[in-house]
């Protein structure tokens, strides 16, 4: 007997759908960090996933909606790796301390520095795109209120007196972006301003 007629139009399993979006990811993000988002089509990533335009447009809405979706996960890998600070035992004192948690969120590892150069490319392009802008925005704000609920439960040293969690959120990510775009080249200058950075905010948060 015949298995039934295979209905194309019917979802794809759960499954099947979450390896697409991940491989899609994957390919999108050698080629971002290779060559650029302004030079990456969707036609490009395509190619270097396997995949149909079909598949990456049932899994996003454009290349825009792709890159934010990296900067998401990002984002979430950098909020597990700030749980880990919560270490940082007492035996230190409050200025100690507060200079080592803030040398870790400052301190770029050199694997992120292709990450900090397209997040910097992504934020000129959405600056001239009234709906990108606001993208971008939203995802500040996510990223914002993530962090901000690891610095109530885990760091609250890093919350001082008379400021919410969230504005120290804000300010912390605002100080290490503009960090990282004067350092991304690395070397002397880059480690000077980042010691001068941590000292500064230790100061201020400790």
């Amino acid at each position: 007997m015949n298995p039934p007629p295979v209905d194309a139009t019917a979802p794809k399993p759960p499954r099947r759908r979450v390896h697409t979006r991940a491989r899609l990811l994957a390919a999108a993000g050698d080629l971002f960090l290779t060559v650029g988002f302004a030079r990456t089509s969707i036609e490009d990533v395509c190619a270097a996933a396997g995949y149909t335009r079909g598949a990456f447009y049932s899994n996003f809405a454009g290349k825009e909606d792709l890159l934010l979706a990296l900067f998401d996960d990002q984002a979430t890998e950098r909020m597990a790796e700030l749980e880990k600070l919560a270490a940082v035992r007492a035996a230190l004192t409050p200025a100690e301390r507060a200079r080592v948690l803030v040398e870790a969120l400052l301190r770029v590892e050199p694997a992120e520095t292709g990450w900090i150069l397209l997040f910097l490319e992504f934020r000129l392009v959405a600056a001239r795109s009234e709906v990108l802008a606001e993208q971008v925005a939203a995802h500040d704000r996510a990223v914002s209120a993530a962090l901000a609920e690891v610095l109530e439960r885990a760091l609250p040293e890093l919350v001082p007196p008379g400021a919410t969690a969230r504005q120290a959120a804000a300010v912390i990510l605002a100080a290490r972006e503009g960090l990282l775009a004067r350092t991304a080249a690395g070397g002397a200058v880059a480690d000077d301003l980042l010691d001068a950075t941590a000292a500064v905010l230790a100061g201020l948060l400790g």
